[in-house]
């Protein structure tokens, strides 16, 4: 087992040299005289996707020993009859390439179907806190959870244990507890039948704290679009990737979070689409990619340039970057009045189907260009150029990621984005629209059937019409809400629907020194994670099945369902061999948990929704009968049925009943400004990882190897504050408060980024977020512009 290299001792390798046999070129002073040398940035020499993607599986194959089945099951993957992956939720075209799958999806597979197994025995010989202080690739590395367990607190070990004894002790401790102080947290993993039963669980017990993973990373999209076009989701579907003349690109790296949507950027690119990207990083996903099914590209390796300009933006500084095309754009209609030429804003669509267009302008006229190049770091002319392919193409789509939306101000970057796309009529129209790529495979429809803490999103009615439910009336928490309770030690029980919570929140240091004070947390898991090491005082693992396996009930072999970023829904069926006898589904799971747990009612018939998946897909139904009518029937159809979309068909379902122009009140989306010696960290993820879960340590699309525990800094910015590359430093938060945030032991790294921002690997930086540091509508942790300094160590 490769060890977790966490040391500051350790020696980091990039791309087969020791960091001081890097080139170094020449930096010169302000006079001209040569005074330090600018180390060479870190950098990938290949493409993304290529032989690398493919080398990148077959390690991963090789560590978990998947079987002689993976094959067969990768073959299968995001297909009719197949398994749909548990990785990014990219959607399922509806003529399957051969292979369906990138690198990361099989990845994730691999992980689920490793021959290793973590059982009870093994277990038994660690006390948790010797766990606790192992890294989660190292728990995960374990392989597969067996049976049940309990945490004895004499001991300090998971101890096996029956289902029986886990369902009856944990109704009990929930029978005790106060419900409003018990929160049902949900990652974006689990599919739409166990979500909707899961929601109603909750709802039933007596709370509505029902957050879920999309608090962490997308909930700004679904409270900033809602506001200005009245959907929480985007509003194209696959088929617009055809249709773009222009691509506006923000804070997503397809390379690692998304790697299945580089074939269509690359197909839009050949076609003579142009792709604008916004980005502090210089990401190879978004410059170059080879398709490892296509032979002539594969013996050629002659990759396909993706990004037509490429702006490295300063963290937060989308807001001022859009104003600045925005300011072009409306310029360029000005002269095409003046000059008689047809207006490039679209009149028709605007006095039809936009409000607010006038104090916008006004905004625009208002701001001047200075103030966009400060705050956005890009310079003029690059604007005016993005300006310009916006004018000149007929139909543009946004699309974005966490870029967006983890900043202190997120919601109003989205909202200009909206802003642009509104001027010219690109959304509700083929090949335009905008497009937020989701991580988890089935966050966005986790909310969808009811796993909302909001009470007015929530199928109240349907509850009250179907079940004989009345639900409690006042909202639940948010996940920062949740975390806030765990700190001021008032809520006494947790239940993770999968998940790795207590590492991915913020402000790790006090989070885990009082997670264990809870009276009762519940883990529904496939393998062991740093969250399990922070037993409450009574604490349970539950075993589950993951997607790819065999889930066999009463009537039989089962399919469960889940939706995409683009709102269609597909099934999934499963036809590996289970890890163990002892795993049951998370339908299963939660069943069981709710009979034992709640009084009988005549209408909740948990053992029949248990035993017959589509009798619980019959009830979403009913519960949304617009979005999900005769899903039983359709669910298999190739390509998915499409839910539909109200702003999709230029249905505006805002206060105004038109789209809505917003005017920004900041310029830049971090919460606290710039000051000498501050820098702004932004999280990343690895190419070797999902969310919280690491495969290994690389990340080979950046150039990096060995090693998380680095700081990236540009060459500039390292000669500037008298650093080399390998230096030690101390990451200390610098958001003002009274709370000292340190992380320690980090490696200096030269990359090429914006003057004033650093990078570093998410989860690990998560200290440095003040739980507090968020989006101010959604809650959203701002983890992409997070205030820090550096100490030399």
């Amino acid at each position: 087992m490769a060890a977790d290299h966490t040391g500051s001792g350790e020696e980091t390798h990039f791309n087969g040299q020791q960091p001081d046999q890097q080139a170094q070129t020449p930096l010169h002073s302000a006079n001209g005289s040569s005074s330090r040398t600018l180390a060479q940035p870190r950098e990938y020499h290949g493409a993304a996707g290529g032989f690398g993607s493919l080398q990148g599986i077959a390690r991963i194959e090789l560590k978990q020993r998947a079987g002689p089945g993976a094959a067969e099951t990768l073959y299968r993957q995001n297909k009719p009859e197949g398994h749909m992956c548990t990785s990014c939720a990219w959607a399922k075209p509806p003529n399957p390439h051969v292979a369906e799958f990138c690198e990361n999806g099989a990845k994730a597979t691999l992980w689920d179907l490793t021959s290793d197994r973590c059982t009870p025995e093994w277990i038994w010989q660690h006390t948790v806190t010797e766990l606790r202080s192992r890294s989660d690739y190292e728990l995960e590395m374990r392989g597969r959870l067996t049976e049940p367990m309990r945490y004895d607190a004499q001991t300090d070990r998971y101890v096996r244990a029956s289902w029986e004894e886990a369902f009856a002790n944990i109704a009990a401790e929930l029978n005790r507890l106060d419900p409003k102080a018990v929160t049902f947290y949900a990652s974006g993993k689990a599919a739409l039948e166990p979500s909707y039963l899961y929601a109603i669980f909750a709802r039933a017990y007596g709370h509505n704290n029902l957050p879920d993973s999309s608090n962490m990373c997308h909930e700004t999209t679904s409270v900033g679009l809602k506001e200005v076009i009245g959907s929480p989701v985007g509003t194209c579907t696959l088929e617009d990737l055809d249709h773009c003349d222009a691509i506006f690109y923000l804070g997503q790296n397809p390379g690692t979070n998304s790697p299945r949507l580089m074939r269509p950027l690359q197909q839009a690119v050949q076609r003579g689409c142009k792709i604008v990207t916004f980005n502090p990083l210089r990401e190879k996903g978004l410059l170059e990619f080879i398709d490892p099914q296509n032979p002539v590209q594969m013996i050629t390796q002659r990759p396909t340039s993706l990004s037509h300009l490429y702006m490295q933006v300063k963290p937060g500084g989308d807001i001022a970057a859009l104003m600045g095309v925005c300011k072009r754009v409306l310029e360029r209609d000005a002269m095409a009045r003046a000059a008689g030429a047809k207006p490039v804003l679209d009149d028709d669509f605007l006095a039809q189907h936009t409000a607010g267009l006038d104090a916008f302008r006004a905004k625009v006229d208002a701001t001047g260009w200075d103030e966009i190049e400060r705050n956005s770091g890009i310079d003029r002319p690059e604007l005016e150029r993005a300006g310009d392919v916006y004018a000149e193409a007929r139909n543009v789509m946004g699309i974005y990621g966490m870029g967006i939306t983890q900043h202190v101000h997120g919601s109003q970057a989205i909202g200009m984005l909206v802003n642009l796309l509104l001027l010219n009529g690109n959304i509700g129209r083929q090949g335009a629209g905008c497009t937020p790529i989701r991580g988890h495979s089935n966050v966005q429809g986790q909310r969808t059937v009811g796993i909302t803490e909001k009470t007015k999103l929530a199928p109240v009615a349907k509850y009250r019409e179907l079940f004989d439910l009345e639900t409690p009336p006042e909202d639940g928490h948010t996940t920062v809400e949740f975390v806030q309770a765990v700190l001021d030690r008032t809520n006494k029980g947790f239940i993770g629907l999968g998940g790795n919570l207590a590492k991915a929140v913020p402000d790790h240091e006090r989070v885990h020194a009082a997670w264990g004070d809870m009276e009762l947390t519940v883990h529904i898991a496939t393998k062991l994670n740093k969250t399990h090491m922070m037993p409450g005082k009574s604490s349970w693992i539950l075993p589950c099945l993951v997607r790819a396996e065999d889930d066999v009930q009463a009537s039989g072999r089962q399919t469960v369902t889940m939706e995409d970023s683009f709102s269609h829904i597909y099934g999934s069926i499963g036809k590996r061999a289970p890890a163990s006898e002892h795993l049951k589904s998370e339908t299963a799971i939660i069943c069981e948990l709710a009979k034992a747990t709640l009084p009988p009612r005549q209408k909740l018939r948990w053992d029949e929704w248990m035993g017959d998946y589509g009798i619980i897909r019959d009830l979403i139904a009913r519960t949304f009968l617009d979005e999900f009518h005769d899903m039983n029937a359709r669910m298999n159809q190739p390509g998915g049925f499409y839910r539909g979309n109200g702003a999709h068909d230029r249905i505006w379902k805002t206060d105004s009943g038109k789209a809505q122009f917003t005017d920004p009140t900041v310029l830049n989306a971090c919460g606290i400004g710039e000051a000498e010696g501050r820098y702004h960290l932004v999280t990343v993820r690895s190419n070797d990882q999902f969310n919280t879960t690491i495969y290994g340590h690389s990340d080979r699309l950046r150039g990096l190897e060995g090693t998380r525990m680095i700081v990236l800094v540009s060459p500039q910015d390292m000669a500037r504050d008298g650093l080399s590359d390998g230096d030690m430093v101390t990451l200390v938060g610098d958001a003002g408060d009274d709370v000292r945030r340190v992380v320690k032991g980090l490696k200096v790294t030269p990359f090429n980024l914006p003057s004033g921002c650093v990078a570093g690997y998410f989860p690990e930086l998560n200290p440095l977020v003040p739980l507090w540091y968020h989006d101010v509508l959604s809650k959203t942790p701002a983890s992409k512009g997070v205030p820090v300094r550096l100490v030399k160590e």
